[in-house]
């Protein structure tokens, strides 16, 4: 009886190691993806600003006191729609 009881404790110590080093694993492959996800989230996020700063600075007018100050409805629209394309472009090349 005490054998098989041995048998046991030595069964699961082996597979709490086992567990433990899955584990650690585990977690260091999860903290790499939220580091690879963060840098791509900021490098996105700056993608985006830069494509808006350039179609600011390429319009002949103020895209900020049209939509604003003017309450340019149709620009904010056209704006907006730019918006959402270069962040599917963006999520796009994140992703493959």
């Amino acid at each position: 009886m005490l054998t098989v009881f041995n048998g046991m404790m030595d069964s699961m110590m082996l597979l709490g190691q086992d567990v433990v080093a899955v584990g650690n694993g585990s977690m260091a492959v999860l903290l790499l993806h939220l580091l690879a996800a963060a840098v791509f989230a900021v490098l996105g996020i700056v993608v985006l600003f830069l494509t808006i700063f350039l179609m600011d600075k390429v319009t002949r007018f103020s895209i900020v006191k049209e939509v604003i100050e003017e309450h340019n409805q149709a620009l904010a629209t056209i704006v907006a729609a730019v918006v959402v394309g270069i962040s599917l472009i963006i999520a796009s090349a994140i992703l493959g």
